[in-house]
């Protein structure tokens, strides 16, 4: 019973960095495509074009990646018992940073594809290195484990 419970483990561990990994990646892109759509005119062939990448990436990888994430994430922390270590307060924060971080983004983006251009090409540029830094701190934290 205890090889079974490692390696469900080990699953969850490995389920949750994958997705970890798509969800980062469709953080890093969605800046960057709301910045190609920014110079684009409303109601243009490339606007829809860009509208149409911005979508499939919110429903594709965005949206499912932060589910999977969350409920992986949260059953690791269940089976180690995080829920009492201080560098694991610490990284929910700065996930549960990452996760208002995607909600704001997704809000903007669906501004923009409403023809709205609500951030400027160098806000853009400035939240689009949100994500990485982030990320530095969350992996810190996980790997180190300084506190």
């Amino acid at each position: 019973m205890q090889d079974i419970l490692a390696m469900t483990y080990y699953w969850l561990k490995a389920g949750h960095i994958i997705f970890m990994v798509f969800w980062m990646a469709g953080l890093f892109m969605l800046p960057r495509q709301m910045i190609y759509l920014h110079p684009a005119a409303n109601g243009s062939e490339e606007a829809a074009l860009w509208a149409r990448r911005m979508g499939l990436l919110r429903k594709v990888i965005l949206s499912p990646s932060i589910a999977v994430v969350w409920i992986l994430g949260l059953l690791l922390a269940w089976y180690i018992g995080a829920w009492s270590q201080g560098w694991f307060h610490a990284k929910l924060l700065f996930v549960i940073a990452l996760s208002g971080f995607h909600g704001y983004m997704v809000a903007q983006s669906k501004r923009m594809i409403a023809g709205e251009r609500p951030l400027t090409e160098k806000q853009l540029r400035i939240w689009g290195e949100f994500p990485g830094i982030a990320l530095a701190v969350i992996v810190i934290l996980v790997v180190v484990k300084p506190f």
